[in-house]
C-alpha cells in the first residue's frame, strides 16, 4: 500500500467509513502499523456488547461494559480523520508523498471532515451519555 501518492480525502473518508476496523491507518503506514491493529479487537467487542444487549436486554452488565469500546473506536477513527483532513497539504505531502507527485486534498477532503465532525461528535456524546447512565444505574442498585 505505498507504493503511490497518499490523498488525505481518501484518508479522512476511510477513517470515515471504515475507521473503526483501521483502514484508514492501514492505508497511511502499511499493514505494520500497530496502532491500525488497535482497532478491530474493542470494535468486534463492542458489536459483541451490543449482540449481547439485544438477546439479554438492558441488565447485561458484560454489555455495558463492552458497548462504550465501540464508542471509543468510533470517536478515535473520526478524531484521526478530523486530523488528516485538516492538515495543510504542504505538511501531507511533506510526510506521506516524499518523493512523489503532490496530492492535495480539495473538496472531498472538506466534506469529509464535517461529516466526521458530525458523526463523531454524536459517537462521543451518545457514549459518555451511555456509559454514565449505566454507571448511576449501577450505583442506584447497590
Amino acid at each position: 500500500m505505498s507504493s503511490g501518492s497518499k490523498h488525505k480525502a481518501v484518508a479522512t473518508w476511510l477513517a470515515l467509513l471504515v475507521g473503526v476496523f483501521g483502514l484508514h491507518r492501514f492505508y497511511l503506514f502499511g499493514l505494520r502499523d500497530r496502532w491500525g491493529w488497535a482497532f478491530p479487537l474493542p470494535t468486534l467487542l463492542g458489536l459483541a456488547g451490543l449482540q449481547r444487549m439485544e438477546h439479554l436486554g438492558q441488565d447485561d452488565r458484560l454489555a455495558w461494559a463492552l458497548i462504550p469500546l465501540l464508542g471509543a473506536s468510533l470517536v478515535a477513527a473520526l478524531l484521526g480523520g478530523i486530523v488528516y483532513g485538516l492538515t495543510p497539504d504542504e505538511h501531507w505531502n511533506a510526510r506521506f508523498n516524499r518523493g512523489r507527485p503532490a496530492a492535495t486534498g480539495g473538496w472531498a477532503a472538506v466534506i469529509g471532515v464535517v461529516l466526521c465532525v458530525f458523526f463523531g461528535g454524536t459517537a462521543l456524546m451518545a457514549t459518555v451519555a451511555f456509559s454514565a447512565q449505566r454507571y448511576f444505574e449501577s450505583q442506584a442498585g447497590q
